[in-house]
């Protein structure tokens, strides 16, 4: 499958628009003792929303809704007042929507549990007591090819696989182009058809999302243990469940993983150096990131870098123009990892 992001659109002038919310609804546009029943109004027709708190003075909501063809993206967040939610009788939509509990103090490293998230259709019933909580919501209509079953379960596996995938496209709306809607769309319906109805077609169907998930899974896992010596492909390759040809090609574009791992660390040996809080020495700093060899070391941060370890600590990396890796080919991988290549700060950002 094509990547979610075409090269060309995302090399196009400034002028192009971003990808812009169908609907933005802020209670905070009405008076405080309104807010509840404008809530309550964004939901007529397909559920009952009740306030369990009266003595709530206010209720500061807000709902973010992005189109993607027959596929709708929600980002909701709620105040610290509890209500009930509960389906109609006789709604007049019988969609399905997948839903990502996120809490308050949320966090984009957070490790969010597969039990997070939940699948429902409108047209079954369902009540629901907020806990104070955060939503992501995928929108599905039954027309789909691969839902016209009444019920659906997910595996454990698969629900890790979309929480991880939800928040990585959330965290990639304010990059995204409204010429990439419909790429997104397709993508994130291969992957829905391989997670709700797996077969073999749509599993290969869907290996370019797949793909993109788990190589931030291995991102995050290397961010955290770029200090570990006992950090290997293997280790890798149990911590996110794959094998190790399929490690590799997930990491083929990057350069593949030993080279993804040893950037990374080169990187926080930049930062460690251009901290002038940081006194100890160049190769006590290397030594950290499993770097052993001083002449070795030396020579891989100055082709990766454009200067010396010496130099950058004594001239302020923060104050120079450094030499990048020139293949910037955007890729969906690239996108929704943050275009790592071009930040300063790359694994902190992953």
């Amino acid at each position: 499958m094509n990547a979610l992001i075409p090269a060309v659109e995302l090399l196009k002038a400034s002028s192009e628009q971003p990808l812009r919310c169908a609907l933005d609804m802020n209670t905070s546009s009405v008076l405080p003792p309104e807010q509840f029943d404008f809530f309550r109004s964004w939901y007529a027709g397909i559920a009952e929303v009740t306030l369990f708190q009266e003595e709530c003075s206010s209720f500061l909501a807000h709902q973010m809704v992005w189109d993607f063809g027959k596929l709708t993206f929600i980002y909701l967040t709620l105040p610290y007042c509890q209500f009930g939610w509960r389906h109609l009788s006789r709604p007049t939509i019988d969609n399905w929507y997948l839903t990502l509990l996120l809490p308050k103090a949320q966090n984009s490293r957070d490790d969010f549990e597969a039990g997070d998230l939940g699948l429902q259709s409108f047209a079954d019933p369902f009540e629901y007591i907020s806990k104070k909580t955060d939503f992501l919501a995928f929108v599905l209509p039954r027309n789909l090819h691969f839902i016209q079953s009444s019920t659906i379960e997910i595996r454990r596996n698969s629900k890790q696989l979309l929480t991880d995938y939800m928040l990585l496209l959330h965290r990639s709306l304010p990059h995204l182009r409204s010429t990439d809607a419909l790429n997104i769309a397709a993508a994130t319906t291969s992957l829905l058809a391989a997670c709700l109805a797996p077969s073999r077609d749509r599993i290969a169907e869907a290996q370019r999302p797949i793909e993109v998930v788990l190589m931030n899974r291995a991102s995050q896992i290397i961010a955290k243990r770029l200090s570990d010596p006992k950090l290997t492909p293997d280790l890798l390759c149990r911590e996110i469940g794959v094998s190790r040809s399929g490690l590799y090609r997930i990491f083929e574009l990057v350069g593949g993983v030993a080279n993804y791992i040893r950037r990374a660390r080169l990187c926080k040996t930049r930062d460690a150096l251009a901290d002038s809080s940081d006194g100890r020495s160049i190769f006590a700093i290397a030594e950290q990131y499993g770097f052993m060899d001083p002449s070795t070391y030396s020579r891989m941060f100055k082709k990766e870098f454009g200067i010396s370890p010496r130099d950058a600590r004594t001239e302020g990396w923060l104050n120079l123009k450094f030499a990048r890796p020139t293949d910037r080919t955007p890729t969906l991988r690239n996108l929704l990892l943050g275009n790592y290549w071009d930040r300063s700060n790359d694994v902190d950002r992953l």
